[in-house]
């Protein structure tokens, strides 16, 4: 057979390309004129990136250049939300126009790629990944790292940290503060090293008590009993004020009344009942007294047909119906209390 064999891009490529290799492309689909303008404004290792990976790419699907389009055509919708109104803006708008899962796959993406992330890579890659990772660093280190990653990732990942690791992560991140360009400089280097891939910016956030209460506000409840009961023990003022930020679902209690019904309207009722199995009774006092005669007696009635039921359920539940909440107050729908906030008069 003459000839060079081409490579498939469609198969060897769609899974792994890189955001150079997504550049080539839409460069290639831009045509030479549209091309050459571009690369006269990046820098001259830019160009060189590129000008490599256009070499590469021959024979390009139709298919694949018209994902990649697509690809950068939302991510400028995106960019463009966000300078209007901010990410939450851009959210809703991207969740009105292509749903959430892919609203949600977008702004990864845009964050990934631009300042509103601290991080290049920490933002898209896997969590077991990472987790593997921060499981051999020091817990200063990891800290660090957490502290600017989403509060929903961290906790995902300190969840499945071993309990002694849990609560030593905990305390550096609580008490971190202000963190020396060296250090950073440092775990950005090992980051490198060992993930093979730069960043589009550097560490940012420096943690603190709110950082770890929101974080704590996320993980399972085992992780949650065992980082605060350790920082009781190392730390109780720290441990009270971390506390003071959390909202827990017990803190339901402290709502008002139209609170309490806003959210019951966006909670399934098996899922309530599974949540109030382990409640307390003032607590679902709370919660029948905001509902209908009917309702609560159905409620009710669930809640007694659950019989016996399984712990990590029970806070599955409630986990859910606490994100339930915080979506509502970001959506300032209601408002939490937390620690000594003053309190309002209605």
């Amino acid at each position: 057979m003459n000839g060079k064999v081409r490579p498939n891009l469609k198969n060897n490529y769609k899974q792994e390309l890189t955001p150079t290799q997504k550049g080539a492309l839409l460069l290639i689909a831009l045509g030479i004129e549209t091309a050459a303008q571009i690369l006269k404004n990046l820098k001259e290792s830019e160009v060189e990136k590129l000008s490599i990976e256009i070499a590469k790419l021959e024979n390009v699907p139709a298919e694949l250049l018209n994902e990649v389009i697509e690809e950068y055509y939302q991510m400028m919708i995106a960019n463009q939300y966000i300078v209007q109104g901010g990410i939450d803006y851009a959210k809703k708008a991207l969740e009105s126009a292509w749903g959430r899962k892919k609203a949600e796959e977008i702004l990864k993406r845009v964050e990934a790629a631009t300042e509103i992330s601290a991080f290049y890579l920490l933002q898209t890659v896997d969590d077991k990944q990472l987790l593997n990772f921060l499981q051999n660093e020091h817990p200063q280190t990891a800290a660090l790292i957490l502290a600017n990653l989403k509060p929903a990732q961290a906790a995902s990942i300190l969840s499945e940290m071993p309990e002694e690791t849990q609560y030593e992560i905990a305390y550096r991140l609580a008490t971190m503060e202000k963190t020396s360009p060296e250090l950073i400089e440092e775990i950005e280097n090992v980051l490198r090293e060992q993930m093979g891939t730069v960043f589009g910016g550097g560490l940012s956030k420096a943690g603190g008590v709110e950082a770890m209460a929101e974080i704590l506000n996320a993980v399972s409840r085992t992780a949650e009993k065992n980082i605060l009961d350790n920082l009781r023990e190392r730390d109780p003022e720290l441990a009270a004020e971390i506390k003071d930020y959390m909202f827990v679902f017990e803190d339901l209690i402290s709502l008002p009344d139209n609170a309490i019904q806003a959210i019951l309207k966006n909670v399934e009722s098996k899922t309530l009942a599974l949540a109030l199995k382990a409640a307390s009774n003032e607590l679902r006092e709370k919660i029948f007294n905001n509902m209908s005669e009917r309702a609560a007696s159905m409620l009710k009635d669930e809640i007694e047909f659950l019989g016996a039921v399984r712990v990590k359920d029970v806070e599955a539940a409630q986990k859910q119906i606490l994100e339930v909440v915080r979506s509502l107050e970001e959506a300032g729908e209601i408002v939490l209390a937390r620690g000594e906030e003053e309190e309002i008069i209605e």
